[in-house]
């Protein structure tokens, strides 16, 4: 697996000298990493969603009440 920072190499060098685990751990995970320009530190993951766009309801587009001839109710 490769490292996904610098401080998490700089950590693993600091176990393999404590003698916590061995060269061929550091050397595998070292060789994975390859040549790759690694970050300082890596964060967590932003569990924060989106706020989606709210969308208002439109208003009703209501016909025309016609008038026409006035009823003869009176």
């Amino acid at each position: 697996m490769p490292f996904k920072s610098k401080a998490q190499r700089r950590k693993f060098a600091e176990l393999l000298v404590k003698g916590e685990i061995s060269p061929e751990v550091y050397e595998e995970w070292n060789r994975e990493t390859g040549g790759k320009k690694l970050p300082e530190r890596v964060g967590k993951k932003s569990t924060k969603k989106r706020a989606k766009s709210v969308k208002r309801a439109r208003p009703v587009k209501r016909a025309k009440a016609r008038r026409g001839k006035k009823s003869a109710k009176r």
